[in-house]
């Protein structure tokens, strides 16, 4: 069936159906009105019918997440966020754009330079004068809102995310453990988010 548009003016919502290896989820696209950043975020099932929907919030790593990357957790992590949500049968993985611990592509190599002098994840950022983490979480609970959810099961292995989510009016009902990808290449980068960062890891 052919669909004539009669005018560029059309309200055309940010949704589509979302196709992918671990089952089908509805994809929403979000632009930050503070910064202009663009986010996206993956559900399933009906949001605002669950009393606690299982989510994920991930933030962009391109090394990680497109090209497989052993230096950190983080395309295993969203792999398992995707899988998990799908077989939750309702949840979400909210994809932040927020590349390198919030610092961006650029500077996250450089810090991987230093990594590879012998500095570790906190240390490099600190020595490019950049913080240890940059992220904020205020668009993500802004998203989750919009759809309707207002308490979540977190997925996740980092306080800071409770912390913040809390903050902008998010209930975190409770913690579930997100552990996926470790290895040898990755296991010092994440016993400093332990033993550094807080982060809640049994490694």
């Amino acid at each position: 069936m052919a669909i004539t548009i009669e005018s560029t003016n059309i309200d055309v919502p940010a949704q589509a159906q979302l196709p992918t290896a671990f089952g089908t989820f509805t994809l929403h696209a979000f632009v930050d009105p503070k910064t202009g950043a663009e986010h996206a975020l993956l559900t399933v099932g009906d949001l605002a019918s669950a009393d606690a929907p299982l989510v994920r919030i991930h933030s962009e790593c391109l090394t990680g997440d497109a090209f497989g990357s052993l230096k950190c957790d983080c395309g295993p992590q969203l792999q398992l966020a995707m899988r998990a949500v799908q077989d939750a049968g309702v949840g979400a993985v909210v994809y932040l754009r927020q590349e390198g611990r919030g610092i961006g592509l650029y500077a996250k190599v450089q810090a991987y330079h230093l990594q590879d002098l012998g500095y570790d994840t906190l240390d490099a950022n600190l020595a490019l004068g950049l913080p240890a983490d940059a992220r904020t979480y205020e668009m993500a609970a802004a998203m989750l809102k919009e759809l309707g959810v207002n308490r979540v099961r977190l997925m996740t292995n980092n306080p800071d995310k409770i912390e913040q989510l809390e903050k902008h009016g998010i209930n975190v009902v409770s913690r579930v453990e997100h552990k996926a990808g470790i290895c040898s290449e990755n296991r010092d980068y994440l016993q400093t988010k332990v033993s550094r960062m807080r982060h809640i890891l049994p490694i």
